[in-house]
């Protein structure tokens, strides 16, 4: 296969997992194809998509100039793991259907993942909201050097899938993507990664800018605690930690699972489910063992009908503070 004119083994393997995109793919290929660093390859792959047809429509004027695979729906797991596969290149950068490289984006992980002879890096990258850039990442998740196991388990290094760069055959050494998971697939790719001895670090600068999507997977921050207490517990019995690495992991089950509660509470709250709500509450308070926690147990159990007003109040205000944010950085 040829590729903007080269014969040469790619260097770089962009892999994309296609699902629903077919109204933003055009601009997340374009955005690869504009790197400054021309030594790659892309391989697209239709997880089963309900817009198949359109998707196809949308990738027709690329020709040649992409790997397209179609199979059957897998999840992003899955798609990534289809296409690291069928990649050629020594080193795999992940992309979701959602975002958009910056120019330099490559050529920067690139020098530095080659100069330092890592197996893993990565890089900030922008948040944007209908099309509006309304922070970074890093400002939002601090990061800290070095990248070690531990920092990747207590989220103080958080590898972001879309701004990374990867050897191939560490990400092969280590199992790929966990196909059983449709969510934090990825942070339990980097955690075994990190425990086989896979050498990590980061840039501070932005590489790329991510899309908030209301239906994308990340959209559901309770059912991400959910899958990422499985992680946790997949981590615990299949990794031979240390007595304290197995402490700080199940220190992190439950805070997740009190976390997780949290938000079931205030959920069934807001659907006026209130003897769930109640339920819900009452675990928290017991995993959580904090102020916040047993405050919002007795409020749910003592007024739940004044906490479901609170909340929806509180859901207004954040939704006014995005439009008129949207709006100024528009005028």
């Amino acid at each position: 296969m040829r590729f903007l004119g080269q014969l040469q083994q790619p260097l770089v393997s962009v892999v994309i997992p296609a699902y629903n995109a077919a109204s933003r793919i055009r601009e997340t290929l374009d955005s690869v194809f504009a790197q400054t660093y021309a030594n790659f390859e892309i391989v697209l792959v239709n997880d089963g998509s309900p817009d198949t047809e359109a998707l196809e429509r949308a990738i027709r004027g690329y020709g040649d100039q992409l790997v397209y695979i179609r199979h059957e729906n897998r999840g992003p797991s899955g798609a990534r793991n289809t296409a690291i596969r069928a990649a050629r290149g020594k080193y795999i950068a992940c992309l979701d259907s959602d975002d958009i490289y910056l120019p330099e984006h490559l050529a920067r992980l690139v020098s530095l993942i080659v100069e330092k002879g890592l197996d893993l890096v990565y890089c900030d990258y922008y948040l944007t909201r209908n099309g509006v850039r309304v922070g970074r990442a890093f400002e939002r998740e601090p990061q800290s050097s070095p990248v070690t196991f531990e920092k990747l388990l207590t989220e103080d290094c958080c590898v972001p899938t879309s701004a990374m760069l990867a050897s191939r055959q560490a990400m092969m050494d280590a199992g790929l993507f966990d196909e059983a998971f449709r969510r934090c697939e990825d942070f339990d790719l980097w955690l075994r990664m990190s425990f086989r001895g896979a050498r990590m670090d980061f840039v501070r600068e932005p590489g790329m800018e991510h899309r908030f999507l209301t239906d994308g997977l990340a959209s559901d921050l309770y059912l991400l605690k959910l899958a990422r207490v499985e992680v946790y517990k997949k981590t615990l019995t299949t990794l031979p930690l240390s007595a304290e690495q197995k402490r700080v992991v199940e220190d992190l089950i439950a805070l997740t699972e009190g976390l997780s509660e949290m938000d079931l509470a205030k959920r069934c709250v807001r659907e006026g489910r209130y003897p769930e709500a109640r339920k819900a509450a009452g675990k928290a308070a017991a995993l959580l063992r904090n102020s916040k926690s047993r405050g919002l147990a007795l409020a749910v159990q003592i007024a739940p009908w004044a906490c479901r007003r609170y909340l929806r109040m509180r859901d207004a205000q954040l939704a006014r503070k995005h439009k008129d944010a949207d709006y100024v950085t528009n005028d």
